[in-house]
């Protein structure tokens, strides 16, 4: 007797991509580029043998376990992010940096600007954008 199996598809929301550590989950799409779990190095490519690679080296796996460690002591859930008040402020000025571009576009487009008006308001919103971007790309030191 042969039996068939019947596969099942699911779709995953953003919050259930994410592992109880905040790590990807091996749910992930094969096309998506995996990052190290401490770091946000771009990991390579591997076969489809074997669990995925979650950090880039020991270096960082060490970081996240000491990381999972301290927050688990102090009694906070996995998903908390610890920030210094410096760091807070700072983000709060890159949006509002990036608000008041938007604002300075959306009050150009009302009015009839000419290219260079549009050209350097544009440039400043992307350069406020490209603020906002690295600071969440930018990798974290290992060490």
């Amino acid at each position: 007797m042969r039996t068939v199996a019947k596969q099942h598809t699911t779709q995953v929301t953003d919050e259930e991509a994410t592992t109880g550590t905040g790590l990807p989950s091996p749910r992930q799409g094969s096309g998506a580029e995996r990052r190290c779990g401490w770091c946000r190095r771009v990991l390579p490519q591997q076969g489809s043998v074997g669990r995925p690679r979650q950090y880039c080296g020991q270096a960082c796996r060490q970081r996240a376990y000491e990381q999972r460690s301290a927050t688990a002591k102090a009694g906070l859930s996995g998903d908390v992010v610890l920030v210094t008040r410096a760091e807070l402020d700072g983000l709060q000025d890159r949006l509002y940096q990036l608000r008041c571009a938007l604002e300075d576009v959306q009050t150009l487009l009302t009015e009839r600007p000419t290219k260079a008006e549009l050209e350097r308001s544009l440039a400043d919103l992307v350069r406020s954008t490209g603020r906002l971007d690295r600071l969440w790309v930018s990798e974290r030191a290992a060490g």
